[in-house]
Protein backbone atom coordinates (compact mmCIF):
# COMPACT_ATOMS: atom_id res chain seq x y z
CA UNK A 1 0.00 0.00 0.00
CA UNK A 2 3.09 2.60 0.89
CA UNK A 3 4.71 1.26 -2.50
CA UNK A 4 1.19 2.40 -4.14
CA UNK A 5 1.31 5.88 -2.22
CA UNK A 6 4.37 6.42 -3.20
CA UNK A 7 3.91 5.86 -6.70
CA UNK A 8 0.57 8.28 -6.45
CA UNK A 9 2.56 11.22 -5.06
CA UNK A 10 5.29 11.27 -7.56
CA UNK A 11 2.23 11.49 -10.03
CA UNK A 12 1.06 14.62 -8.47
CA UNK A 13 3.97 16.42 -8.03
CA UNK A 14 5.71 15.30 -11.39
CA UNK A 15 4.69 19.14 -12.78
CA UNK A 16 7.21 20.40 -9.74
CA UNK A 17 10.04 18.00 -9.64
CA UNK A 18 13.00 17.27 -12.58
CA UNK A 19 12.73 13.39 -13.29
CA UNK A 20 16.94 13.64 -12.43
CA UNK A 21 15.22 14.02 -8.70
CA UNK A 22 12.33 11.87 -8.89
CA UNK A 23 14.60 9.13 -7.20
CA UNK A 24 15.37 11.31 -4.34
CA UNK A 25 12.07 12.48 -3.50
CA UNK A 26 11.08 8.74 -4.00
CA UNK A 27 13.29 7.84 -1.11
CA UNK A 28 12.18 10.96 1.23
CA UNK A 29 8.24 9.90 0.68
CA UNK A 30 9.55 6.61 1.72
CA UNK A 31 11.37 7.07 4.84
CA UNK A 32 8.42 9.37 6.10
CA UNK A 33 6.12 7.10 5.51
CA UNK A 34 7.83 4.22 7.19
CA UNK A 35 6.57 5.43 10.96
CA UNK A 36 2.86 5.72 9.58
CA UNK A 37 0.47 2.86 9.54
CA UNK A 38 -1.14 3.52 5.59
CA UNK A 39 -4.29 1.80 4.99
CA UNK A 40 -7.32 2.51 2.72
CA UNK A 41 -9.74 3.25 5.62
CA UNK A 42 -7.83 6.49 6.44
CA UNK A 43 -9.52 9.14 4.64
CA UNK A 44 -6.57 11.58 4.07
CA UNK A 45 -4.41 8.65 2.10
CA UNK A 46 -7.14 7.00 0.25
CA UNK A 47 -6.24 5.99 -3.17
CA UNK A 48 -8.61 6.04 -6.60
CA UNK A 49 -9.34 2.32 -6.47
CA UNK A 50 -12.80 2.36 -8.44
CA UNK A 51 -10.22 1.27 -11.54
CA UNK A 52 -7.82 -1.44 -10.85
CA UNK A 53 -6.43 -0.57 -14.61
CA UNK A 54 -6.23 3.17 -14.00
CA UNK A 55 -4.30 2.89 -10.64
CA UNK A 56 -1.93 0.03 -12.00
CA UNK A 57 -1.38 2.44 -15.20
CA UNK A 58 -0.39 5.04 -12.54
CA UNK A 59 2.24 2.90 -10.62
CA UNK A 60 3.95 2.07 -14.35
CA UNK A 61 3.97 6.31 -15.23
CA UNK A 62 5.40 6.81 -11.92
CA UNK A 63 8.35 4.00 -12.56
CA UNK A 64 8.88 5.75 -15.73
CA UNK A 65 9.23 8.97 -14.13
CA UNK A 66 11.49 7.60 -11.67
CA UNK A 67 13.64 5.93 -14.75
CA UNK A 68 14.00 9.47 -15.35
CA UNK A 69 12.07 9.78 -18.72
CA UNK A 70 10.73 13.49 -19.48
CA UNK A 71 7.49 14.48 -18.80
CA UNK A 72 6.90 14.50 -22.54
CA UNK A 73 7.54 10.92 -22.89
CA UNK A 74 5.65 9.96 -19.55
CA UNK A 75 2.54 11.58 -20.85
CA UNK A 76 2.90 10.14 -24.60
CA UNK A 77 3.15 6.67 -22.61
CA UNK A 78 -0.39 7.33 -20.60
CA UNK A 79 -2.13 8.67 -23.78
CA UNK A 80 -1.61 5.83 -25.84
CA UNK A 81 -1.49 3.59 -23.02
CA UNK A 82 -5.32 4.41 -21.92
CA UNK A 83 -6.80 5.11 -25.28
CA UNK A 84 -5.92 1.84 -26.43
CA UNK A 85 -6.95 0.23 -22.96
CA UNK A 86 -10.24 2.18 -23.39
CA UNK A 87 -11.28 1.11 -27.37
CA UNK A 88 -9.88 -2.10 -26.24
CA UNK A 89 -13.02 -2.34 -23.70
CA UNK A 90 -11.25 -4.89 -21.40
CA UNK A 91 -9.02 -4.96 -17.76
CA UNK A 92 -5.55 -4.80 -18.43
CA UNK A 93 -5.56 -8.42 -17.08
CA UNK A 94 -7.81 -9.31 -19.76
CA UNK A 95 -5.92 -8.54 -23.27
CA UNK A 96 -5.27 -10.78 -25.42
CA UNK A 97 -2.56 -11.04 -28.07
CA UNK A 98 -5.58 -10.96 -30.50
CA UNK A 99 -6.93 -7.86 -28.83
CA UNK A 100 -3.98 -5.65 -29.50
CA UNK A 101 -3.56 -7.25 -32.97
CA UNK A 102 -7.26 -6.14 -33.65
CA UNK A 103 -6.39 -2.82 -32.42
CA UNK A 104 -3.04 -1.61 -34.36
CA UNK A 105 -4.59 -2.81 -37.13
CA UNK A 106 -8.26 -0.35 -36.95
CA UNK A 107 -5.65 2.25 -35.87
CA UNK A 108 -4.28 1.88 -39.55
CA UNK A 109 -7.20 0.69 -41.56
CA UNK A 110 -10.10 3.11 -40.00
CA UNK A 111 -7.71 5.94 -38.20
CA UNK A 112 -5.67 6.28 -40.89
CA UNK A 113 -2.34 6.65 -38.82
CA UNK A 114 1.26 4.87 -40.73
CA UNK A 115 2.39 1.57 -39.31
CA UNK A 116 5.66 3.54 -38.06
CA UNK A 117 3.14 5.44 -35.29
CA UNK A 118 1.21 2.14 -34.90
CA UNK A 119 4.47 0.42 -33.90
CA UNK A 120 5.06 3.19 -31.67
CA UNK A 121 1.78 2.61 -29.48
CA UNK A 122 2.90 -1.26 -29.86
CA UNK A 123 5.93 -0.24 -28.39
CA UNK A 124 4.42 1.43 -25.43
CA UNK A 125 2.19 -1.52 -24.75
CA UNK A 126 4.90 -3.61 -24.92
CA UNK A 127 6.59 -1.77 -22.28
CA UNK A 128 3.70 -1.42 -20.09
CA UNK A 129 3.15 -5.14 -19.73
CA UNK A 130 6.92 -5.92 -19.48
CA UNK A 131 6.42 -3.63 -16.40
CA UNK A 132 3.55 -5.74 -15.58
CA UNK A 133 5.09 -9.08 -15.38
CA UNK A 134 8.48 -7.94 -13.94
CA UNK A 135 6.27 -6.27 -11.14
CA UNK A 136 4.78 -10.15 -10.89
CA UNK A 137 1.08 -8.40 -11.52
CA UNK A 138 1.05 -10.71 -15.02
CA UNK A 139 2.37 -13.87 -14.75
CA UNK A 140 2.09 -13.68 -19.13
CA UNK A 141 2.69 -10.76 -21.68
CA UNK A 142 0.18 -10.95 -24.25
CA UNK A 143 2.71 -8.51 -26.36
CA UNK A 144 5.11 -11.13 -26.71
CA UNK A 145 2.76 -12.88 -29.43
CA UNK A 146 1.88 -9.41 -31.15
CA UNK A 147 4.27 -8.67 -34.30
CA UNK A 148 6.11 -5.57 -35.21
CA UNK A 149 4.51 -4.21 -38.38
CA UNK A 150 6.51 -4.65 -41.50
CA UNK A 151 7.22 -0.52 -42.74
CA UNK A 152 7.52 0.80 -45.59
CA UNK A 153 11.47 2.32 -46.00
CA UNK A 154 11.26 5.95 -47.08
CA UNK A 155 14.85 7.82 -47.68
CA UNK A 156 14.30 10.91 -46.01
CA UNK A 157 15.76 13.50 -47.76
CA UNK A 158 18.06 16.54 -46.39
CA UNK A 159 17.94 19.84 -47.95
CA UNK A 160 20.27 20.53 -50.64
CA UNK A 161 22.46 23.64 -50.50
CA UNK A 162 20.64 25.39 -52.55
CA UNK A 163 17.18 25.24 -50.36
CA UNK A 164 19.41 26.45 -47.38
CA UNK A 165 20.33 29.03 -49.22
CA UNK A 166 16.77 30.10 -50.30
CA UNK A 167 15.40 29.48 -46.92
CA UNK A 168 17.98 32.41 -45.89
CA UNK A 169 17.01 34.52 -48.43
CA UNK A 170 13.18 34.00 -47.05
CA UNK A 171 13.30 34.71 -43.15
CA UNK A 172 12.21 38.21 -42.79
CA UNK A 173 13.25 39.75 -39.41
CA UNK A 174 16.36 39.14 -37.61
CA UNK A 175 14.66 36.33 -35.36
CA UNK A 176 13.23 34.36 -38.44
CA UNK A 177 16.99 34.37 -39.44
CA UNK A 178 18.38 33.68 -35.68
CA UNK A 179 16.31 30.77 -35.22
CA UNK A 180 16.80 29.18 -38.69
CA UNK A 181 20.98 29.34 -38.51
CA UNK A 182 20.81 27.84 -34.65
CA UNK A 183 18.36 25.17 -36.38
CA UNK A 184 21.94 24.97 -39.08
CA UNK A 185 24.20 24.78 -36.78
CA UNK A 186 23.45 23.27 -33.71
CA UNK A 187 21.28 20.06 -34.90
CA UNK A 188 19.26 20.51 -31.86
CA UNK A 189 15.74 18.98 -31.44
CA UNK A 190 13.30 21.30 -31.79
CA UNK A 191 12.15 21.21 -28.12
CA UNK A 192 15.73 21.53 -27.32
CA UNK A 193 15.84 25.08 -29.69
CA UNK A 194 12.69 26.34 -27.93
CA UNK A 195 13.66 25.67 -24.26
CA UNK A 196 17.62 27.67 -25.14
CA UNK A 197 18.25 29.91 -22.03
CA UNK A 198 20.60 33.01 -23.12
CA UNK A 199 23.15 32.66 -20.22
CA UNK A 200 23.57 29.05 -21.51
CA UNK A 201 25.13 30.58 -24.54
CA UNK A 202 29.03 31.10 -24.03
CA UNK A 203 30.64 32.85 -27.36
CA UNK A 204 29.77 29.69 -29.80
CA UNK A 205 28.92 27.30 -27.27
CA UNK A 206 25.28 26.75 -26.25
CA UNK A 207 24.28 24.11 -23.80
CA UNK A 208 20.96 22.20 -24.28
CA UNK A 209 18.77 20.14 -22.73
CA UNK A 210 18.29 17.07 -24.17
CA UNK A 211 15.98 13.60 -23.97
CA UNK A 212 15.76 12.12 -20.28
CA UNK A 213 17.23 15.75 -19.08
CA UNK A 214 20.41 14.67 -20.17
CA UNK A 215 22.32 18.41 -21.12
CA UNK A 216 24.88 18.34 -23.95
CA UNK A 217 26.79 21.22 -25.64
CA UNK A 218 26.29 22.31 -29.19
CA UNK A 219 28.13 25.02 -31.17
CA UNK A 220 27.65 28.00 -33.20
CA UNK A 221 29.08 29.22 -36.45
CA UNK A 222 30.26 32.41 -36.67
CA UNK A 223 27.29 33.59 -38.82
CA UNK A 224 25.02 31.92 -36.43
CA UNK A 225 26.98 33.77 -33.39
CA UNK A 226 26.29 37.16 -35.54
CA UNK A 227 22.59 36.89 -36.25
CA UNK A 228 22.21 35.54 -32.72
CA UNK A 229 23.34 38.55 -31.88
CA UNK A 230 21.61 41.38 -33.51
CA UNK A 231 18.56 39.38 -32.46
CA UNK A 232 19.01 40.09 -28.93
CA UNK A 233 20.13 43.55 -29.61
CA UNK A 234 17.00 44.39 -30.77
CA UNK A 235 15.21 43.27 -27.59
CA UNK A 236 14.54 45.24 -24.32
CA UNK A 237 12.59 42.00 -22.14
CA UNK A 238 13.61 40.33 -18.91
CA UNK A 239 12.84 37.12 -20.20
CA UNK A 240 15.70 34.90 -19.83
CA UNK A 241 14.77 32.36 -22.96
CA UNK A 242 17.01 32.88 -26.64
CA UNK A 243 13.09 32.48 -28.05
CA UNK A 244 10.26 33.83 -25.53
CA UNK A 245 7.09 33.27 -26.18
CA UNK A 246 4.44 36.06 -26.53
CA UNK A 247 1.70 37.16 -24.47
CA UNK A 248 -1.84 36.19 -25.58
CA UNK A 249 -2.22 36.98 -29.29
CA UNK A 250 -5.54 39.42 -29.02
CA UNK A 251 -2.91 41.71 -26.73
CA UNK A 252 -0.25 41.79 -29.75
CA UNK A 253 -2.89 42.12 -31.85
CA UNK A 254 -4.11 44.64 -30.19
CA UNK A 255 -1.18 47.03 -29.21
CA UNK A 256 0.52 46.56 -33.51
CA UNK A 257 -2.99 46.99 -35.68
CA UNK A 258 -1.84 50.17 -36.58
CA UNK A 259 1.62 48.75 -37.60
CA UNK A 260 3.06 47.86 -40.75
CA UNK A 261 3.05 43.92 -41.37
CA UNK A 262 6.94 43.88 -40.99
CA UNK A 263 6.38 45.84 -37.61
CA UNK A 264 4.06 43.16 -36.48
CA UNK A 265 6.17 40.13 -37.07
CA UNK A 266 9.17 42.24 -34.79
CA UNK A 267 6.79 42.33 -32.11
CA UNK A 268 9.14 40.76 -29.58
CA UNK A 269 11.27 44.15 -29.82
CA UNK A 270 8.19 45.90 -27.63
CA UNK A 271 8.85 44.14 -24.36
CA UNK A 272 5.21 44.65 -23.43
CA UNK A 273 4.38 42.32 -25.75
CA UNK A 274 7.21 39.45 -24.45
CA UNK A 275 6.14 37.00 -21.89
CA UNK A 276 7.92 37.73 -18.43
CA UNK A 277 9.28 33.82 -17.79
CA UNK A 278 8.11 31.39 -20.53
CA UNK A 279 9.51 30.23 -23.80
CA UNK A 280 8.65 29.47 -27.14
CA UNK A 281 6.54 25.89 -27.57
CA UNK A 282 7.88 23.61 -30.39
CA UNK A 283 4.38 24.16 -32.84
CA UNK A 284 5.15 27.92 -32.36
CA UNK A 285 8.92 26.54 -34.32
CA UNK A 286 7.40 24.24 -36.42
CA UNK A 287 4.55 27.14 -37.74
CA UNK A 288 7.56 29.72 -37.88
CA UNK A 289 10.09 27.46 -39.85
CA UNK A 290 6.77 26.20 -42.49
CA UNK A 291 5.83 29.67 -43.23
CA UNK A 292 9.83 30.26 -44.36
CA UNK A 293 9.97 27.46 -46.20
CA UNK A 294 6.58 28.33 -47.79
CA UNK A 295 7.61 31.53 -48.89
CA UNK A 296 10.91 30.19 -50.20
CA UNK A 297 9.28 27.67 -52.10
CA UNK A 298 11.00 24.23 -50.59
CA UNK A 299 8.54 21.77 -50.04
CA UNK A 300 8.70 19.94 -46.70
CA UNK A 301 10.68 22.38 -44.59
CA UNK A 302 10.29 21.16 -40.89
CA UNK A 303 12.56 21.78 -37.66
CA UNK A 304 13.85 18.11 -37.89
CA UNK A 305 15.11 17.91 -41.67
CA UNK A 306 17.49 20.87 -40.61
CA UNK A 307 18.97 17.94 -37.98
CA UNK A 308 19.32 15.50 -41.04
CA UNK A 309 20.93 18.26 -42.84
CA UNK A 310 23.60 18.95 -40.95
CA UNK A 311 24.66 15.88 -40.11
CA UNK A 312 24.78 14.31 -43.54
CA UNK A 313 26.47 17.58 -44.58
CA UNK A 314 28.99 17.21 -42.04
CA UNK A 315 29.27 13.31 -42.90
CA UNK A 316 30.02 14.10 -46.33
CA UNK A 317 32.74 16.63 -45.50
CA UNK A 318 34.88 14.00 -43.68
CA UNK A 319 33.21 14.52 -39.86
CA UNK A 320 33.70 10.85 -38.35
CA UNK A 321 30.33 9.29 -37.79
CA UNK A 322 31.07 9.06 -33.82
CA UNK A 323 31.48 12.77 -33.72
CA UNK A 324 28.75 13.14 -35.78
CA UNK A 325 26.58 10.96 -33.53
CA UNK A 326 27.78 12.69 -29.89
CA UNK A 327 26.73 16.11 -31.60
CA UNK A 328 22.82 14.56 -32.02
CA UNK A 329 22.89 13.30 -28.48
CA UNK A 330 22.79 9.61 -30.10
CA UNK A 331 23.27 7.28 -27.62
CA UNK A 332 23.97 4.67 -30.35
CA UNK A 333 25.36 5.10 -33.77
CA UNK A 334 22.85 2.94 -35.61
CA UNK A 335 20.30 5.59 -34.25
CA UNK A 336 22.51 7.99 -36.55
CA UNK A 337 22.62 5.92 -39.17
CA UNK A 338 19.00 6.71 -39.96
CA UNK A 339 19.46 10.67 -40.28
CA UNK A 340 21.83 10.42 -43.14
CA UNK A 341 20.97 11.01 -46.38
CA UNK A 342 23.55 9.45 -48.36
CA UNK A 343 23.19 8.94 -52.56
CA UNK A 344 23.70 5.74 -54.37
CA UNK A 345 26.22 7.98 -56.46
CA UNK A 346 28.65 9.06 -52.94
CA UNK A 347 28.04 5.17 -52.10
CA UNK A 348 29.42 4.52 -55.52
CA UNK A 349 32.37 7.11 -55.23
CA UNK A 350 33.25 6.17 -51.96
CA UNK A 351 33.54 2.48 -52.57
CA UNK A 352 35.34 3.52 -55.69
CA UNK A 353 37.93 5.42 -53.16
CA UNK A 354 38.29 2.80 -50.76
CA UNK A 355 37.68 -0.25 -51.74
CA UNK A 356 40.42 -2.14 -53.81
Amino acid sequence: MKKQLTDELIIALMPYISPAHTDDVAMAITMVLNDYNVNQEERSLVLYENNETETVLRRFLAAKIAKGCSHRTVGFYKDTISKALRIIGKPYDQVTADDVRYYLAMRVQKDGISKTSANNERRNLSAFYQWLQKEEILLKNPMNKVEVMKETKRKKKAFTQMDIEKIRDSAGTSREKALIEVLLSTWARVTEVSQIRIDEIVGGTVTVHGKGDKDRDVYLTPKAQLLVDKYLQERSDSNPYLFPRAKYAGDIKKMTQNRSRRSQAEWYKDSRLVDETRHIDQCTIESIVRKIGKRAGVENVHPHRFRRTGATMALRSGMPLLQVSKLLGHEQIDTTQIYLDISDQELMQAHEKFVV
